[in-house]
């Protein structure tokens, strides 16, 4: 199989599945170009060997074709600008435009294609659109890790025109082989850190891992489901009624497989969801009536401190509580505070999920970790076990 490395680029047009989908504020300026960032050495390996690249991307979520506020056009100077080169630009992704200005590429030429998005063909997997995308390029990039496991036409349907010519940017090489090493190769004491709100959202993630992990620990809104499961009194904390059953039998399961799950000893709880409400620690499955748990309490956050920095390799998904707020954030900041000391000692770490990377972005501590997932959904399902289409198109 190519790789990014191997290829030979020169004299071809290489098109590019990029995930650019990002955040802009009220004046079209980019406020989180980490996407973009992440696919700058794709692009440049391309055309460091002596191809032409074409850029294709989605932004958002234009219900009725081509919308201002989603167009790529607003992406222009500040990809020009880390490219160090005059990024064009075609006003849409398929067309006699693009055709033209495809046909026309120079080695070395960057061309940044209209929001895939703006035909319902992108999201069907239309086979025509997917063809006419194909037609602009002589070799398929994928490097949209984030939309890996959508079957849409620029992820997935568009490969079967390069039977021969399709490969992973690094972007995805590098998604793959972190997974790869925390869920098949795992070296020494394997710990995951599960949070948020929902078990329901969780249970093949837990499933699976149960198969790999020597530890699980347990924290956010879901650990209520746990500890009303176990007998405990969770106040007003968030709870899934229907879940209690499945929380017993997940925790026989773990017994059964020989994998210790950790549950909070302690809990921060408040009056209101608010950050300004009293709060005070409590045991975890003491709440009191009409409090609601919103972090994990200090003595919880120690022992799972202690526990992470003894670990070789740590996959983190979902925030301890709700991070967001200052005064409920302390759970959160230890586990990633943990995690960095657990890789400056040798250890592997992954992140993923979107509220795992939105904190360990926040508190600045993206580049002292091993890996920090770009994929949410993609990275979840990959974690399950699903064979991601994306991925699958390149591979077959």
């Amino acid at each position: 199989m190519f790789t990014l490395d191997n290829y030979p680029f020169a004299g071809k047009r290489a098109i590019v599945r990029v995930d650019f989908n990002v955040p802009l504020n009220a004046a079209y300026e980019i406020t989180d170009d980490t996407r973009i960032r992440a696919a700058i050495p794709t692009i440049e390996r391309i055309i460091e060997a002596g191809g032409s690249v074409i850029l294709m991307s989605h932004l958002g979520r234009p219900k009725q074709g081509p919308e201002e506020k989603f167009s790529l056009i607003h992406l222009i100077p500040h990809l020009s600008n880390l490219l160090n080169r005059k990024v064009d630009f075609a006003n849409d992704c398929i067309g006699e435009e693009a055709k033209e200005k495809a046909k026309h590429l120079q080695a070395g030429d960057v061309l940044l294609l209209e929001n895939l998005r703006f035909y319902k063909g992108e999201e069907k997997g239309d086979t025509g659109f997917a063809k006419a995308l194909a037609g602009l390029a002589d070799v398929y990039v994928n490097d949209a890790f984030g939309t890996a496991h959508r079957a849409h036409a620029s992820t997935t349907i568009i490969a079967d025109f390069f039977p021969n010519d399709k490969l992973f940017g690094y972007v995805i090489e590098g998604e793959l082989s972190s997974i790869d090493k925390v869920m098949n190769d795992a070296s020494g004491v394997f710990t995951a850190i599960l949070g948020g709100s929902k078990v329901s959202s969780k249970i093949t993630i837990i499933e699976n891992l149960m198969d790999k992990a020597n530890h699980m620990i347990i924290g956010g809104g879901m650990m209520f489901t746990f500890i009303k499961a176990l007998g405990g009194q969770i106040g007003s904390s968030l709870v899934e009624e229907d879940k209690l059953d499945l929380a017993l039998e997940l925790i026989e399961k773990a017994k059964i497989k020989g994998v210790e799950l950790h549950f909070p000893t302690d809990a921060m709880v408040a009056r209101e969801f608010s950050n300004d409400s009293e709060k005070m620690i409590v045991a975890a499955n003491q709440v009191p009536n009409g409090w609601m748990g919103l972090d994990i309490g200090p003595e919880s956050a120690t022992q799972f401190a202690s526990l992470i920095e003894s670990s070789n390799t740590i996959l983190w998904n979902g925030p301890m509580g709700v991070f967001e707020f200052s005064s409920f954030n302390q759970g959160t900041r230890s586990i990633a505070d943990s995690l960095v000391k657990a890789t400056q000692q040798g250890a592997f770490s992954l992140i993923g999920g979107g509220d795992s990377v939105a904190a360990i972005n926040q508190y600045g501590l993206a580049d002292k970790v091993s890996y920090v997932s770009t994929g949410g959904g993609a990275l979840l399902e990959y974690i399950e076990g699903k064979e991601l289409p994306g991925i699958k198109a390149i591979r077959s």
